[in-house]
């Protein structure tokens, strides 16, 4: 009889975490279901396609946290005991009370790493909540797992400072790695924009410091540099984050509330685009970055560990102080002026940490004692 291998997923719905499980889902369907049995918890089975694969729909998990609480610490229990799991491999943060001879958990929420000032409070009560709450909920069984999985090198010695982890049992696995939609994108070389366009992809939660866009934008307004527009995915009615910025700055003529748009649509701004404006005070990766680096054309990101990582290899980079107006308008005059002197190429990092990994086949391998000789080299130092 095969061993079982439990993905645990049931929160993940859309987004990068829903790219992150399919791209999970498809590796165990190619080259280990030959060797294992393997079943994947789901909120919609009808979202996955995998014929080697058996799901378990948990339609109830996801309509309240007090329903999640008894379904990753009281249900997967006994659900465990049922299926008798070799691997158990939860994908969304939370370490479940399980029995598994092995214990994975992937972690991809920054929350418990947000900074809980009045500012969030006033914007988002809940938000300021969950950020707490996040910290305690990642701390719950974390040391009883076989191995940790964050996205950056930042992230993990964040968690090993944190939860007294030791790195030996902490894996980065980076996004742009495990996914091959950036070789899809078309780029357009001669998009020939009459003004310079200015692109800022992100939900409006506070951290992700649209402020600061709507007050550059009101400098170069103000010096008479109107040759430009810069696009922001807020519609103003989001939140009350949201609803305050487009209060503040809907005035701006050079500032385009554009709201949510699909992903077919943002690879068709980006097109257009002549700079990836990136002002965010906290990610666990900063997908957009990624995304935008294959065009080669400049970008303006926060003077933070995070995105040093995700742009390390990308060209024509101009990092930024994301507590400085002024900081933001002299880079983003600069592109308005085609003057791109202090726009400079990230190195490359080659890392020597046995336990970063480009793939799910060589997380897979790791977990499941393949490579046995895998250790860490790195200590933890930040990239700047």
């Amino acid at each position: 009889m095969k061993p079982t291998i439990v993905v645990s997923a049931v929160n993940l719905v859309e987004g990068g975490t829903l790219t992150i499980l399919h791209q999970c889902l498809s590796c165990l369907n190619s080259y280990y279901a030959s060797k294992y049995n393997i079943i994947a918890l789901v909120h919609n089975k009808e979202l996955f396609h995998y014929d080697n694969i058996d799901y378990c729909e948990f339609t109830w998990v996801k309509k309240r946290w007090i329903r999640r609480i008894y379904f990753e610490y009281v249900y997967c229990l006994s659900l465990s005991k049922k299926l008798k799991p070799h691997l158990w491999l939860s994908l969304h943060d939370i370490t479940p009370n399980i029995i598994a001879d092995l214990k994975v958990v992937y972690c991809h929420n920054p929350s418990p790493f947000l900074k809980t000032d009045l500012k969030l409070f006033r914007y988002n009560y809940k938000e300021f909540l969950f950020s707490l709450f996040y910290k305690w909920i990642y701390r719950i069984n974390i040391k009883k797992n076989t191995l940790v999985i964050v996205q950056q090198k930042w992230l993990k010695c964040a968690f090993a400072r944190m939860f007294d982890i030791p790195l030996n049992r902490i894996a980065v696995a980076r996004p742009n790695s495990l996914s091959n939609d950036a070789n899809n994108y078309i780029v357009t070389e001669n998009h020939n924009n009459k003004e310079t366009l200015f692109f800022y992809p992100a939900f409006p939660r506070s951290f992700k410091n649209f402020e600061i866009i709507g007050e550059a934008c009101k400098l170069l307004e103000n010096s008479n540099n109107m040759d430009f527009k810069i696009l922001i995915t807020i519609k103003g009615d989001e939140n009350t984050y949201a609803r305050e910025i487009y209060k503040k700055y809907h005035n701006l003529s050079n500032l385009v509330f554009m709201g949510r748009q699909s992903k077919d649509k943002i690879n068709e701004i980006y097109n257009m685009t002549d700079c990836l404006v990136f002002p965010s005070k906290l990610e666990t990766w900063g997908l957009p970055i990624s995304e935008f680096a294959v065009y080669e054309r400049p970008m303006i990101l926060s003077d933070l560990p995070y995105a040093h990582e995700t742009s390390a290899g990308a060209n024509k980079v101009l990092f930024f102080n994301p507590d400085s107006v002024v900081s933001l308008y002299n880079a983003m005059l600069q592109v308005i002026r085609k003057d791109l002197s202090n726009f400079n190429e990230v190195p490359a990092v080659v890392s020597q940490d046995k336990l970063s990994f480009n793939s799910w086949t060589g997380i897979m391998d790791f977990i499941l004692e393949k490579d046995k000789t895998a250790s860490n080299d790195e200590g933890c130092t930040t990239p700047h």
